[in-house]
């Protein structure tokens, strides 16, 4: 066993500074080494996404140590700031040992003299957002790990605009960070004495109530879901997360009336008992819903993620009578295509409208912001950056926000937020399937639609995992493999450019001429092919794997599903 590792884990078993449950975790570890080293090889890293891991005792974990370290370090970012007087709000999701941490944020913050604002019960992520900005705070924090497996748990920062950090924030607060050597230093404060120094205060319902009359505003055809409410069959689960509440809210006060919430999948559940992985990406999640919206003969079925920021669909084809899974891109596009053409059809369409996406996004995004005369503009992976878009555009009136999306299943309508919002999302989905059901159509028919009018447009993803400490240099070695000598052809497809995120350089390989990407610097890698097909390598963010993203643009389903296999083959 490696030195440090053992004076670690020696550390963390002996001193007054853990409590003594932890203390007796780790000792029962004894003689177990490759449980130990990984436990205490490295520090849980605070990066731009703040942390995330295993939940248990040791430096490589989530615990109440590692997220008090990560507090003192914003804490003593935000004292540095001068903004402290303005507070931190804070929010929580159904895992394990989120309302632990939670608490545990507060109690630190109120160490410190910053006053901590903590839901009352467990909310989703865009609602922590929309109470930075509702409550006028200097920052706030997350407790989720998002869709990752039942044993995770994560820690997000978000800064007063409501949006993740981003430059300079997020470096600044992670020097905080690591500047904290040892643990003793973490300012501790009982949850009993915070509250009565005025430091640790509950935000209530009416902070909902809010948030609810927000997305109200956006609604576009009210008269279209009161003409379908009582025939449009929708199941819904929240993933035994936080989506519960605030989805049914929303489409009970606008009138939807058959809405059947999966009864298995209903309540919090840190386990995820009924599902292999709580992600709306996985078809095998949906196995309970699908079973619920046969029985009730439902035209949607919708699953939000833990921590409710994401969205997964599927609508019936009530010419096949199959129910049709819609891709993150699919449904991202199927909203987007709703919000721009009825914003022009009811003069409700500002001037320098923008569509705001990812670089891992769909191209059909390019054709429809093209289609209504609106400004596309593509950020790194991450909404973080879409939510610093909306920053850019209220601060300099250059654009107005319309609509934002990202592949991986999350998008917003409204600026009332700046992260992904599932419940805003579920709202515009089952307003726009009682709009086409005017018009004598599914969503499934209104897909088909976008593709006739745009083009076939198909992508996909996988990834390969490299754990440890040995999967750290592969990744490396990969990445550099392919930035310093990249493919003149991909799957058949030539290559026309060839953009490297890291040293923001972009080259056309068929004239020669280079330029900058004009995005921050990101180890990411991206292809643009023939044919408006593309392909794009990024390690990932949150786990030790890299991802792979590609897409194509086809003559029918048929045609981009086969073109977008053999590249994906290919590529495999």
């Amino acid at each position: 066993m490696d030195a440090n590792v053992r004076k670690n884990y020696e550390y963390w078993c002996t001193s007054p500074v853990f409590d003594e449950k932890t203390r007796e975790e780790l000792k029962a570890l004894a003689g177990n080494e490759a449980e130990i080293t990984d436990r205490f090889y490295k520090e849980l890293e605070f990066g731009t996404g703040g942390l995330r891991g295993v939940i248990g005792a040791g430096t490589n974990r989530m615990n109440l140590y590692t997220v008090g370290k990560a507090t003192q370090g914003l804490a003593n970012y935000i004292i540095k700031q001068g903004t402290q007087k303005m507070g931190v709000a804070i929010s929580f999701d159904s895992r394990h040992m989120s309302p632990e941490f939670a608490d545990c944020a507060a109690c630190v913050l109120a160490a410190n003299g910053i006053p901590a604002y903590k839901f009352d019960t467990l909310h989703p992520t865009p609602m922590l957002s929309f109470a930075v900005r509702d409550l006028g705070c200097t920052a706030g924090i997350n407790i989720t790990a998002s869709h990752n497996p039942k044993e995770y748990n994560g820690y997000k920062v978000y800064w007063a605009d409501g949006a993740q950090v981003v430059p300079p924030h997020d470096t600044g607060i992670i020097a905080e960070v690591r500047a904290i050597t040892d643990y003793a230093d973490i300012k501790k404060m009982s949850t009993e004495d915070a509250k009565a120094a005025g430091l640790y205060q509950i935000i209530g319902p009416d902070l909902d109530d809010r948030y609810i009359a927000e997305l109200k505003k956006l609604v576009l055809h009210p008269e279209a879901i009161q003409a379908t409410a009582g025939s449009l069959k929708i199941v819904y689960t929240p993933f035994h997360g936080t989506g519960n509440v605030p989805v049914r809210r929303i489409l009970k006060e606008l009138g939807f009336k058959n809405v059947y919430v999966v009864p298995e999948q209903e309540l919090p559940d840190g386990d995820f008992t009924t599902i292999p992985y709580p992600n709306p990406e996985d078809k095998r999640a949906f196995k309970l819903a699908l079973e619920l919206a046969e029985k009730v003969d439902a035209d949607l079925v919708l699953a939000t993620d833990p921590d409710a920021d994401r969205l997964g669909v599927y609508a019936k084809d009530t010419k096949s009578g199959e129910y049709k899974v819609f891709t993150g891109n699919m449904s991202g596009m199927l909203i987007g295509e709703y919000e721009f053409e009825q914003r022009k059809e009811l003069g409700r369409m500002p001037e320098n409208p923008a569509l705001v996406t990812t670089i891992v996004s769909t191209n059909l995004a390019g054709a429809i912001a093209k289609e209504y005369n609106a400004t596309l503009i593509e950020c790194l992976t991450g909404f973080k950056y879409i939510g610093e878009q909306m920053k850019h555009f209220e601060e300099d009136h250059s654009y107005n926000y319309v609509f934002g999306f990202e592949e991986s299943y999350g998008c917003l309508i409204g600026t009332y937020a700046r992260d992904k919002d599932a419940v805003v999302a579920v709202m515009a989905l089952c307003e726009a399937a009682a709009y086409y059901r005017t018009k004598n159509m599914t969503l499934w028919d209104q897909m088909i639609r976008i593709y006739e009018k745009y083009g076939y447009y198909k992508e996909d993803q996988f990834s390969l995992a490299f754990p440890g400490q040995e999967g750290a240099q592969k990744m490396a070695d990969m990445m550099n493999g392919y930035r310093s000598n990249p493919p003149k052809t991909l799957g058949g497809y030539k290559v026309l450019e060839f953009r490297d995120y890291l040293t923001d350089r972009r080259v056309n390989l068929e004239t020669g001429e280079e330029g900058t990407t004009g995005l921050p610097k990101s180890n990411v890698l991206y292809f643009v092919l023939e044919q408006d097909a593309w392909v794009c390598v990024r390690p990932s963010g949150t786990e030790p794997k890299i991802k792979f993203y590609a897409g194509v643009k086809g003559t029918s389903l048929e045609d981009s599903a086969a073109k977008l296999k053999a590249l994906m083959d290919s590529l495999r």
